[in-house]
């Protein structure tokens, strides 16, 4: 029997499930034992499908819209967070419903309501369809913000008062991309209005300068993740334009061994709702094919921890 080729593979640090999709699942788990099945989840609690299928099998089942819910049973928003219409349904409805809006993206809710309050329209940084977009759309009044996707969209902006702009972010997004917006902004509207802190969430920022650290010792990167995640999206983003070939893998079966070939060195991460079992999965296929010395990379340790909801734990 041949004797398989080595390959070193760097696993980067931080990696998979963040806080606030730590805390989404738990709150779907914890309203199975509280309320029974089926509890009903308005869209997909996270983004990754093998976490989906899990919450399905214990008893979750996941709509597109309230009208799906039955009188009687919970409902679970998900982990983007939604408009305030959906809430307000919920209520008009009289169904028990539990919010696991992840708090950084109800920070961005909060800041939404403050500068409208304040009299300001907001350029808002984002992709056209996201759930996330959509939800902070949802909380303020329409035309009270204008997406901006693109460097090329801050030419297009026409506005009644250009001096009396702000700018919010989806926590999901690139963040070299975003400066790249952010600075054409700034640049078209010298008195535009920042954010407190900054908007794309720690997790995010995180995994992507985890890449950064280890793409220029990797010939390839494999991210495990969903083809609708923004996050993980971003994560090959990152590792390409740093000049390393990347795939985006939901799981080992989708990778390509073709194109990954007998690279002396590759790396791997996961999205932040990606869980570690699929990390381990990854590890084992390769670990079929090439003698594995495995390194994780820590480029900075998480701690962050959420609050679970009170009518839950309580």
């Amino acid at each position: 029997m041949a004797e398989l080729p080595h390959l070193r593979v760097l696993v980067a640090a931080p990696r998979g499930f963040c806080a606030g999709v730590d805390r989404a699942i738990q709150i779907v788990e914890l309203a199975l034992e509280r309320y029974g099945a089926p509890v009903y989840v308005r869209h997909e609690i996270v983004h990754n499908r093998f976490v989906v299928d899990r919450l399905r099998d214990m008893g979750a089942i996941f709509v597109e819209d309230l009208a799906d819910v039955p009188d009687g049973r919970p409902v679970v928003f998900s982990a983007h967070g939604v408009p305030k219409s959906v809430p307000a349904e919920a209520e008009g409805r009289g169904l028990s419903y539990v919010d696991a809006t992840c708090p950084l993206v109800s920070k961005v809710h909060r800041q939404a309501e403050r500068l409208i309050k304040d009299g300001r329209h907001i350029m808002f940084i984002g992709h056209a369809g996201h759930p996330e977009v959509i939800g902070t759309f949802g909380q303020v009044p329409p035309g009270s913000m204008t997406l901006v996707e693109s460097v090329e969209d801050v030419a297009e902006i026409e506005v009644a008062d250009p001096d009396n702009l702000s700018f919010l972010t989806q926590t999901t997004l690139s963040v070299d991309d975003t400066r790249e917006i952010v600075d054409a902004l700034t640049a078209r509207f010298p008195n535009i209005l920042a954010p407190r802190s900054e908007d794309i969430c720690y997790a995010t920022s995180n995994r992507q300068a985890a890449v950064k650290a280890i793409a220029a010792k990797c010939e390839r990167i494999l991210v495990i993740g969903a083809p609708n995640s923004s996050n993980s999206l971003r994560l090959a983003e990152v590792a390409e334009r740093l000049g390393v070939p990347a795939r985006l893998i939901e799981r080992a079966r989708d990778i390509d061994w073709e194109w990954l070939g007998q690279p002396d060195t590759i790396g791997l991460t996961a999205g932040a709702s990606a869980p570690e079992l699929l990390v381990r999965e990854v590890m084992t296929a390769l670990e079929e094919r090439f003698h594995v010395t495995e390194e994780e990379a820590d480029h900075n340790p998480e701690r962050m921890v959420f609050k679970l909801p009170r009518e839950l734990v309580a």
